[in-house]
C-alpha cells in the first residue's frame, strides 16, 4: 500500500459526554450509552508529503448514537482559516484516516465509525491548551465553545490530578484528565457540563503513535 508520509506533533484538548475517566478508555460502554465529543488540535510540527503543517490548528466534532465501535456516527472537521488549500486538504485526509494503517490512529478509527461526514469548515479557531495545567479553551464561531479546567476536590477545593497511561493506544501515551464543558450549536449540537476533559501531547504518523524513547 503506497501512502503519502505524514507526521503530526502537538497538543490536543477534548471534551466528551462521559463521566471523569471515560469508560471508553477502558473498553467499557460510554457512561450514558452514546458518545459525543469535541476536540481541538494544535500542530506544533507536522507535514503531509512535502506540505508543511507547522503551527496550524484544527478541531473536530463527533457524535455516535451508541458506543463508538458500533458506528453510525457523524463527524465534522474544522480547519483554521490561516491554512491554505493544500494544508486544509492534507489535514482533512489525515483526519479521515487516509494514508494511515487502518485503526492505528484515533482519526482512522473515528472516520471508519462515522459514515456521515459533514462538509469540512474553514473558520477562525481560538485554541489554548496547557496539558500540564489541565486547562484549555476552544472557540469556533457558530460551531462550538469549550472550556476545560482541573477537577477540584469537592471538600477542599484543591486541584485533583489523574492521568491515563495507555501503552498500546492509538491517540496518546499519557493524557491528563480534567473537567470540561461544551456548547455546540452547529450542524452537530451538544451541551456538556463538567464532563470528561482530556489534555495530551500527541505525536502520530502513518503507523500510529510515535513512541517516546525515554
Amino acid at each position: 500500500m503506497n501512502m503519502t508520509p505524514w507526521e503530526i506533533k502537538g497538543k490536543e484538548f477534548g471534551n466528551c459526554n462521559c463521566d471523569y475517566g471515560c469508560p471508553c478508555q477502558f473498553n467499557a460502554p460510554p457512561t450514558y450509552g452514546n458518545c459525543e465529543a469535541v476536540v481541538g488540535f494544535i500542530i506544533d510540527e507536522g507535514y503531509y508529503g512535502d506540505i508543511s503543517l507547522d503551527n496550524l490548528t484544527a478541531a473536530m466534532i463527533v457524535w455516535w448514537p451508541g458506543p463508538v465501535h458500533e458506528g453510525n456516527g457523524k463527524m465534522q472537521i474544522i480547519v483554521h482559516e490561516n491554512a491554505d488549500k493544500a494544508q486544509k486538504s492534507s489535514i482533512e485526509k489525515i483526519f479521515f484516516g487516509e494514508d494511515t494503517e487502518p485503526m492505528t490512529t484515533m482519526w482512522s478509527v473515528y472516520s471508519a465509525m462515522c459514515p456521515t461526514k459533514l462538509q469540512t469548515l474553514t473558520k477562525p479557531i481560538s485554541l489554548n491548551i496547557d496539558v500540564e495545567g489541565r486547562t484549555g479553551s476552544i472557540s469556533v464561531p457558530d460551531v462550538f465553545e469549550t472550556i476545560g479546567k482541573p477537577i477540584k476536590n469537592p471538600i477542599t477545593g484543591d486541584e485533583h490530578r489523574a492521568r491515563i497511561d495507555i501503552p498500546e493506544g492509538f491517540e496518546f501515551e499519557i493524557a491528563e484528565i480534567g473537567s470540561a464543558s461544551t456548547e455546540a450549536k452547529g450542524e452537530i449540537k451538544m451541551s456538556l457540563t463538567n464532563s470528561y476533559g482530556q489534555f495530551a501531547s500527541i505525536h502520530l504518523n502513518n503507523n500510529g503513535i510515535v513512541r517516546s524513547t525515554t
